[in-house]
């Protein structure tokens, strides 16, 4: 026995305990275990369920029967939900298989459960579907003679059509799911149904309440209702439902929820003459959002009737009352002007036709038709040994539905059709990725992998029954649409039903259709505050999110007329009486600021030393000191030094075309020329002594000329990447008027700044920073070679105190992201950091030969030239030296 798909081996669950949803397969394994021992003789014999053989098997789920008494499963035959719809989808599978282009030479078979309305009910019915999931121990079971018995192994369904109810989806997809097998609901709409987490396997092709009830929402808004209450039935749709039309009202602002009322499972005697007292608790609530069964929604109007309140209540009503009959007969006045909402759908002619057709000789396949017929017919089928009752009429069998009989197809039944279909394409598509130019279900789908199934079954889009599209979101819900009635009474004799509208993620009414009670046009009021003043605002009440009081605007909001305040322009705030919008003042960095006087004047200080420095090595070109440094290196090197400290100055100016152009060039050239210098130094170093330690070759590429080149090539890449910032995005000015918006309008000000975010600045000095690291990469390795040779020391400690500036950069520049001084300080910090690390370069790199050159001009003199071979001989003692084998005082005379 194996944990593979075929089955679950529990010593396995048990080693892998942590995972719950193992743990839930292995209590599942065991019940059902359990229930094999008892029920052996009748393992594979189904007597509640239909099964129509095919190469791959689709389950489905279907009220058949209504919920059966207490202690009883089943109760009445449903024709409409139950029969109409199960016969839906044998209809589809019978149009599928017979589809040359759909799943061609491939059978589509089923295995339908009825669910008769309850979800633990349905629940024991589903494990049907997961048995030939699970490998069950028969070692125990003997048939009469002492041999094992030959068991016929289930078969295997890779998909679910179903359920109806909201309640028996929940509890069948919390089973599906864990054996990974797709479900497609045609009916159920719960909202809680949508989280992707809990019910990953599950999708519908009806939209969830949610949707309906933005829809009932928007219809609220149109005819200006701000205060209602709402009424659902207990039990997952209609709390669910409701919970929906809440939390979208909250969100959206704009309605008051006056009561929320809730219709017990089987309310007392009286109970809804409480109700409609409770709901006259707030009598200017007549807006009634219900979402209700159609029992207990015409109990509410036989109330509302008997309490002498026909025409105050204005209902609302989701796709349970739709454009029924049945809730309103005999109580019309009472429903006149209810607005009522459900899924666009069609009548499907080919399933007419079909069921129309039906009869007791050509339709055995259903196992309930029969009872099907006594209740549509009113007539009584005799069987053999069994009476026939004196008050029942015959069967004859030449009856005929839709003549005989009242026909009227159920408004699910274009749902049912496209769920199947949905599969259908699913595994079509499947098949051709899988299987391409097989005939016929391949290795590599046998069996179907249910995950693989699900995301197939996900990325369908096609033309359903109806001609609309069927889709799925990345929640599984299948998209919003709905038609919007009215029930109107032109005349007391002909009341209806009217389209007065249709909603698809947005709401087209037509107002001018409506009518309401006596032939109004006029929409009723449903409203729970009176409009403010002039002057003030109206603000949400805690606890009432849809109601207001009136106060005056406030923040960046101005009174725009007596019921709206609007928020100014981004480039504006309200004037102090807060009746219009004046504009921000617009501010920059001054050269009078404190921010602006210390970076500039530690970079002026910078710029003269750097020239100090510079005059002195062309006084003093041709001296063994400047020859020793690199005379090359070192004026590229001061060159970007010299630019780290002017490009304070152009952080500092006014930004302007030219001004930002030179920010984005200057701001990483700089420090991509000193640092690239210091990496052509140290890496020279090191590549020299690396060498010497192998043989007396010198390194390619060691020449002043060859140094020069290789700097110019990594500076190049700094200035390649910037031409290319010019042409992607030209530089420019603009006005940021979010930076420095602070609750207090009075205090808000526009900056005046170059188009250089955060980012792009330290993407800007990306660069740099890489060549800084890299450059002490070097200075790390090259730390042990002796003192006569280390002119990589200096380099060394430069970036060592380098890295350590940048450092405490980043968090200054970071953490002041939120101040009301962000530009300020980042520019403070950015400038007198980069001061600082050009500071450290010159100070490290070139005042100790400045002061040996001007005031000790003797120790300026010409030393013995040093050899290639000398440094090999250097390095080769370093080496020894690090061995251990020897130890070899340095060579003071080179």
């Amino acid at each position: 026995m194996t944990s593979s798909s075929s089955g679950i081996n529990p010593l396995y669950v048990f080693n892998n305990g942590r995972q719950s949803a193992l743990w839930l397969r292995l209590l599942l394994w065991i019940w059902i275990q359990q229930v094999d021992r008892v029920h052996t003789s009748h393992q594979h014999f189904h007597p509640h369920s239909i099964k129509i053989p095919g190469d791959i098997t689709l389950g489905g789920l279907f009220p058949i029967h209504s919920r059966g008494p207490h202690g009883v499963n089943c109760g009445e035959l449903k024709k409409e939900k139950g029969i109409h719809r199960m016969e839906a989808m044998l209809y589809a599978l019978d149009q599928i298989n017979s589809d040359p282009e759909l799943l061609p030479n491939i059978t589509l078979g089923a295995r339908v459960l009825d669910t008769c309305s309850r979800d633990t009910y349905a629940l024991e019915q589903s494990l049907t579907f997961v048995q030939a999931l699970i490998q069950k121990d028969t070692s125990d079971i003997r048939c009469t003679n002492g041999e094992p018995p030959i068991i016929r192994k289930p078969e295997r369904v890779v998909a679910v059509i179903g359920a109806s109810a909201s309640s028996v989806s929940i509890m069948v997809a919390n089973i599906l799911r864990l054996f990974e097998i797709p479900q497609v609901s045609y009916a159920s709409t719960a909202p809680e149904l949508s989280d992707n987490n809990r019910y990953d396997f599950f999708s519908r092709v009806v939209p969830p309440d949610s949707y309906q009830a933005q829809a009932m929402l928007d219809i609220v808004k149109a005819m200006g209702w701000n205060y209602v209450s709402t009424l659902a039935s207990e039990g997952n749709y209609g709390e669910s439902g409701v919970e929906a039309f809440m939390q979208i009202s909250r969100e959206a602002g704009g309605v008051c929820i006056a009561q929320s009322v809730k219709i017990p499972r089987e309310p007392t005697a009286g109970e809804f003459d409480k109700i409609i007292k409770r709901l006259m608790e707030t009598s200017n609530a007549r807006g009634v959002i219900i979402f209700a069964n159609e029992d207990d929604i015409r109990r509410v109007l036989e109330a509302a009737q008997r309490a002498n309140l026909t025409g105050h209540f204005l209902f609302v009503g989701s796709d349970s009352w739709g454009a029924k009959s049945s809730p309103i007969t005999e109580l019309e006045d009472v429903a006149e002007g209810a607005v009522t909402i459900l899924p666009k759908r069609a009548s499907i002619d080919g399933f007419d036709q079909y069921f129309t057709s039906r009869c007791l000789e050509n339709n055995r396949r259903n196992i309930w038709f029969a009872e099907f017929w006594e209740d549509d017919f009113r007539c009584k089928l005799t069987r053999p040994g069994v009476k026939l009752e004196a008050e029942k009429k015959k069967c004859t069998g030449d009856e005929r539905i839709g003549h005989d009989s009242s026909y009227e197809q159920e408004g699910k039944v274009q749902f049912v059709i496209d769920a199947v279909y949905a599969v259908a394409h699913a595994l079509h598509n499947m098949h051709q990725d899988l299987c391409p130019g097989s005939h016929g279900v391949c290795g590599n789908m046998d069996p179907v992998e249910g995950r693989l199934l699900l995301d197939y079954i996900r990325a369908v889009n096609f033309n359903g029954s109806a001609g609309t599209s069927v889709l799925f979101n990345e929640n599984g819900d299948a998209p919003g649409r709905y038609d919007i009635f009215q029930f109107q009474m032109t005349n007391h004799s002909h009341p209806g039903y009217h389209v007065i509208g249709q909603w698809t993620n947005n709401l087209r009414l037509n107002l001018e259709e409506m009518q309401w009670s006596r032939g109004d046009r006029s929409v009723p009021e449903s409203i729970c505050s009176f409009p403010c003043k002039s002057g003030e605002r109206k603000k949400m009440v805690k606890g009432v999110p849809c109601c207001w009081h009136c106060e005056l605007c406030d923040g960046y909001q101005y009174q725009l007329d007596e019921f709206t305040c609007e928020t100014c322009p981004l480039d504006k705030r309200p004037a102090p009486n807060r009746t219009a919008c004046r504009p921000t003042p617009i501010i920059k960095l001054e050269w009078n600021s404190l921010w602006a006087l210390v970076p500039a004047s530690l970079a002026m200080l910078g710029i003269l030393a750097t020239s100090a420095v510079v005059i002195t090595f062309i006084r003093f070109n041709d001296t063994p000191i400047v020859r020793a440094s690199g005379r090359e290196l070192s004026y590229v090197l001061l060159t970007g030094i010299f630019l780290i400290y002017l490009i304070t100055f152009l952080m500092i100016a006014e930004p302007g075309v030219v001004v930002c152009a030179l920010r984005r060039l200057l701001l990483g050239l700089g420090m991509a020329i000193t640092y690239s210098s210091m990496l052509t130094k140290t890496n020279r170093i090191y590549r020299i002594f690396e060498q010497g330690k192998k043989s007396v070759t010198p390194p390619k590429f060691i020449s002043p000329t060859s140094q020069l080149l290789i700097t110019f090539i990594l500076i190049s890449v700094q200035v390649f990447g910037v031409f290319v910032w010019f042409a992607v995005i030209p530089p420019h000015t603009i006005i940021d008027y979010e930076e420095l918006r602070p609750p207090n309008p009075d205090l808000a000000r526009g900056i005046l700044k170059c188009d250089m975010s955060d980012m792009s600045i330290i993407g800007c000095l990306s660069y740099s920073i890489v060549l800084m690291v890299t450059c002490t990469v070097y200075a790390v390795k090259s730390r042990g070679v002796p003192e006569t040779f280390n002119e990589a020391k200096p380099i060394g400690f430069t970036m060592y105190t380098t890295c350590i500036v940048w450092l405490a950069f980043v968090p200054i520049f970071f953490g002041t992201a939120q101040s009301t001084e962000k530009m300020f300080i980042q520019t403070a910090t950015l400038t007198i950091s980069m001061s600082l690390s050009a500071s450290v370069s010159l100070g490290m790199l070139y005042m100790p030969k400045v002061y040996v050159i001007i005031f000790h001009p003797e120790q300026n003199v010409q030393k013995r030239k040093r050899s290639f071979k000398a440094v090999v001989q250097a390095a080769k003692s370093l080496t020894d030296k690090q061995n251990g084998d020897v130890k070899i005082e340095p060579d003071r005379s080179q």
